[in-house]
């Protein structure tokens, strides 16, 4: 089995978004914690977060990048377990019984993102459209046998094209400081 964990290849994530995760936590798409952002009040950081983050599940944070990685039955369990214990605790699920239902739904997505290679990355881009978030997920490998490995030393390699949107990552941490 496979799932995502939070990479970090530069220290962008750590200016971009208001809480970045740490490397190697385990990671969920986490649009569930846009269910009821006002897209027209959404700037700054939880813009960037709300755009182009994965959630590390056990800090809540944000990375822009998930690595998919090898992971037993036993990580799957604690990563639901982990993630119900997030959404009761920290997030206001109902109970017990509902966050573990929401949690297992959100680790089943997360993996079901996972097939591609070990060690492949994944980005997401999210936008607000006819009053439903939409993600669109896209697949990096490196290019050649680089290591360590770099941020600008992946290759695209499929995904959605973004249709009239274009990201500049050298100015994205001031684009975020400026909406504050």
């Amino acid at each position: 089995m496979k799932l995502l964990r939070t990479i970090r290849l530069d220290p962008s994530d750590t200016f971009v978004f208001e809480c970045a995760a740490e490397p190697g936590e385990w990671a969920v798409s986490g649009a569930f914690m846009f269910a009821d952002a006002d897209p027209d009040v959404l700037n700054g950081k939880p813009r960037a977060a709300f755009r182009s983050g994965f959630l590390g599940v056990p800090s809540l944070g944000w990375s822009t990048l998930a690595q998919i990685v090898e992971a037993s039955e036993a990580d799957r369990t604690a990563l639901v377990v982990l993630l119900a214990q997030q959404l009761l605790e920290r997030l206001g699920a109902p109970d017990i019984a509902s966050a573990r239902a929401a949690a297992e739904e959100e680790v089943a997505f997360a993996a079901s993102l996972c097939d591609h290679p070990k060690d492949m990355l994944i980005a997401v881009r999210r936008t607000f459209e006819e009053g439903a978030i939409r993600e669109a997920f896209r697949t990096l490998q490196p290019r050649g046998t680089r290591k360590p490995m770099r941020a600008f030393s992946f290759l695209e390699v499929e995904g959605e094209e973004a249709a009239g949107e274009t990201v500049d990552l050298m100015n994205l941490g001031r684009e975020a400081k400026q909406d504050e």
